[in-house]
């Protein structure tokens, strides 16, 4: 039996940050296409170097019916059909990382100190292969070493009990996680009495569920995949779908084909919104592909807001609003329209950086368009005044009624797989009152009220308490959040982390005084339980829930799927505590028990397990889209007004934004690699603009220090090679998570408390040899 220590730790230093690179990348000219034959050979490439016959089986099955969803992103498949193959390379990249052979074993963690370890790049940690066994990182040890399951679960159980303050407890979630792994997550985490339930999407997407619940009603989009084959014009921004969403480029790629504009607004012209050859076409293979954005505006970072106040400004000036559906679904017209007639159009370009000639031809094609969708990532969502920025882009859409008609609609664009399915599940910080009385009504629980932390308060609350116990359902939490050093510092404090994961990251060499490594199923796995194999779900970022089944032999026949975790976690702590006794047991090992509960505590999963066995599952209702009504005050959708901003560099400043390569998928790297921008064997680089590197007298490959400024504090970076690239002046752009030390904790956005990872102020310079 286990019993808790406070001892403290004497492991001596672990790196928290990526290693500094001795050389410069490569450089090459950006591409002027994106996939095509390169991209089939990218594919190849990665699927020979892991295992090319389980790489190759598996991608015959990802995103199939009734195969197993693709652990990428969560752009949306075909509702009634799929092609042979309906992967992307990135999706081939992921599906061959977790299918590699190799294998981090109990002998990997004895040969390697977490000191060595931490001295090793991103890319170099991901190669070691699949975890194979629970690992325990004891006090005062520099090595991880086997532990039998039921240890691991006392472990955890006896430190959650012996807590003095439950609220001690951080249940974090990643957004790979399956909508049944979440439910019982979730569950657990308020059996136990805390909404202490940050997630990754309060890094990333939160601003769009804030500022979208409020404006209309649902935190989600309103749009289908179907209807960019229907839209006038797509407008997209913020955002690199060529690198995050490839196959985004096929339904921009078919709705050019039907007729529709495409407008690219962002500081860096991305490959993928210039030309796109779909790799399983021969026509476009061989041929020039088809080219994707009519108009390109390099707009400043930040910029965003007030560019979009410019193209209502141009849709109310020359009334071209649609004033049926302004007065029949919508409050507060006047008042914005009262907040653009007033807004200066000076002030409008000097924010956006956008010239008010362009604003204004681009303006006349956006009033001009019947049905209209506007898409947005990261690049929106990660600043200060983001919130309002979408509710900016809302209340264009409104203008022209742009919501709940064919080929038309506000469609903000998710990352992770299941983030948006994680939220419906229940992770979030802050619950809704109906949700939480719903859930005490069908488990008997009794649910907390009080809100939770998200990733922001997650890091406060372990770096003010050295009696924390963090646990992270999947994920990196150390490399995906801001402030690097402060979080390492915040998870050094806790007393037990607890990471439930498949491959080896820095997360797992950072710890707290005690560390456990719990190696889990991957989506291409069959999860095989007493009750037979399981399937799984997941919800889309156009709201299909829909199923997915593992096909392939675990690597190692000692992992355990995320639910039986979930499981035995709680009925370890159900030994120690005086809860009510929720059936884990079955929970966890029939699915459908699961599903069952969920469709009795969640609106819209109503005979889930007969739904989820469809060909392509089902959509989950959506007001604004189904029936143009709107969850909020008034009943209507909302204009809301904010007063134009954006965050400006002064003199010699320059403002940041994180981007990620194209070898990337959120914090795990898979190589060196970001072709389409021309940029190989090298992360630690600048984008600057060239009148830029010359008024700083610096040169390409020049080496410089990065010096982050926050009221007045300074977070300085060592070592980065400066690259010219085609970014607005006083712009720049770093690769993250090796910049996401300058991000300071307290930089957050208004509202929705998500860290400004795109907009930073820096000073750069020289490094000192």
């Amino acid at each position: 039996m286990y019993t808790s220590s406070l001892s403290t730790t004497m492991r001596g230093p672990v790196n928290e940050l990526t290693p500094l690179e001795k050389n410069p990348p490569k450089l090459s000219k950006p591409k002027s296409t994106a996939a095509g034959i390169p991209g089939v050979l990218a594919s190849f490439s990665h699927s020979v170097s892991n295992n090319l016959v389980s790489s190759i089986y598996n991608l015959s099955k990802v995103n199939r019916f009734q195969g197993f969803d693709c652990p990428g992103c969560a752009w949306p498949d075909p509702d009634n059909h799929r092609s042979r193959f309906e992967f992307c390379e990135n999706g081939a990249k992921a599906v061959a990382d977790e299918r590699t052979s190799n294998k981090a074993d109990p002998d990997f963690w004895s040969n390697w100190s977490v000191n060595e370890l931490s001295l090793k790049s991103d890319n170099w940690l991901n190669k070691q292969g699949r975890i194979t066994d629970p690992m325990v990182l004891m006090p005062n040890s520099m090595h991880y070493t086997k532990i039998s399951w039921d240890e691991a679960f006392d472990i955890i159980a006896t430190e959650l009990a012996s807590l003095e303050d439950i609220n001690q407890s951080i249940f974090y979630t990643s957004g790979r996680t399956s909508n049944e792994a979440a439910f019982l997550w979730q569950l657990l985490a308020r059996w136990f009495g805390t909404n202490n339930l940050p997630d990754c999407s309060n890094m990333c997407h939160e601003s769009s569920g804030v500022a979208l619940t409020e404006s209309i009603g649902i935190g989600k989009g309103t749009v289908k995949l179907d209807d960019f084959n229907k839209a006038d014009l797509i407008i997209v921004i913020g955002q690199n779908p060529g690198t995050n969403h490839p196959r985004m480029l096929s339904a921009l790629s078919d709705a050019k084909k039907s007729g529709a504009s495409v407008i690219s607004i962002n500081p860096l012209k991305e490959t993928g919104m210039v030309g796109f050859k779909h790799p399983q076409k021969p026509l476009d293979l061989l041929g020039k592909g088809v080219k994707i954005s009519d108009e390109h505006i390099s707009v400043n970072i930040n910029g965003d807001m007030a560019l979009f106040r410019g193209f209502s400004k141009v849709i109310i000036e020359g009334e071209n609003y649609d004033k049926e559906f302004i007065k029949k679904y919508t409050n507060g017209f006047n008042e914005y329209l009262e907040e653009v007639i007033n807004t200066d159009w000076e002030e409008i370009s000097v924010h956006s950086g956008v010239s008010i000639q362009d604003i204004k031809r681009l303006g006349a094609i956006i009033s001009k368009s019947k049905s209209t969708i506007v898409c947005w990532a990261m690049g929106i969502t990660q600043h200060k005044n983001s919130v309002a920025t979408i509710q900016e882009i809302v209340n264009l859409q409104l203008l022209g009624g742009h919501i709940g008609r064919p080929g038309a609609g506000i469609c903000p664009v998710r990352g992770h797989s299941n983030v948006q399915g994680d939220r419906t599940m229940g992770i979030n910080h802050k619950p809704n009152l109906d949700f939480l009385s719903s859930l005490t009504a069908n488990t008997g629980i009794d649910a907390p009220i009080d809100h939770g932390v998200d990733t922001v308060g997650a890091v406060k609350l372990m770096k003010n308490n050295n009696n924390t116990v963090f646990l992270s359902m999947g994920g990196n939490f150390l490399s995906a959040m801001s402030d690097t050093k402060l979080t390492a510092s915040a998870l050094k404090n806790c007393k037990l982390t607890v990471q439930i994961s498949t491959k080896p990251n820095r997360s797992h060499l950072v710890t707290g005084k005690k560390a456990l490594i719990l190696p889990c199923l991957g989506r291409t796995e069959i999860d095989n339980t007493s009750q037979g194999n399981q399937i799984i779900s997941v919800e889309n970022s156009m709201g299909v829930v829909h199923s997915s089944r593992g096909n392939s032999k675990p690597i190692s026949n000692n992992l355990k799927s995320e639910t039986a975790i979930v499981a035995g976690i709680a009925l370890s702590l159900e030994n120690k505590i005086s809860r009510n006794k929720i059936q884990w047991h079955n929970l966890s090992i029939d699915y459908d028990n699961i599903r069952n509960l969920i469709s009795s505590c969640i609106g819209g999963f109503d005979n889930y397990n007969n739904k989820l066995r469809n060909n392509g599952g089902f959509y989950l209702p959506n007001p604004p889209r189904d029936s143009l009504t709107f969850n909020t005050k008034s009943g209507k959708a909302e204009f809301v007004k904010h007063n134009i901003s954006s965050k400006k560099a002064k003199l010699n400043q320059f403002l940041m934004m994180t981007i990620r390569s194209h070898d990337q998928y959120n914090t795990t790297i898979y190589g060196l690699n970001d072709r389409y921008r021309g940029i190989s064997n090298g992360r630690r680089v600048v984008f600057m603009n060239p009148e830029d590197i010359k008024d700083n007298n610096f040169e390409k490959f020049q080496l410089v220090d990065l010096t982050s400024h926050f009221r007045g504090e300074n977070r300085i970076s060592h070592k980065w090679f400066v690259i010219p690239y085609d970014i607005p002046k006083s712009n720049i752009a770093t690769y993250f998570p090796e910049s996401n030390s300058l991000i300071p904790l307290d930089s957050v956005a208004d509202r929705s408390n998500t860290p400004t990872s795109k907009s930073v102020i820096i000073t750069i310079s020289k490094s000192i040899e």
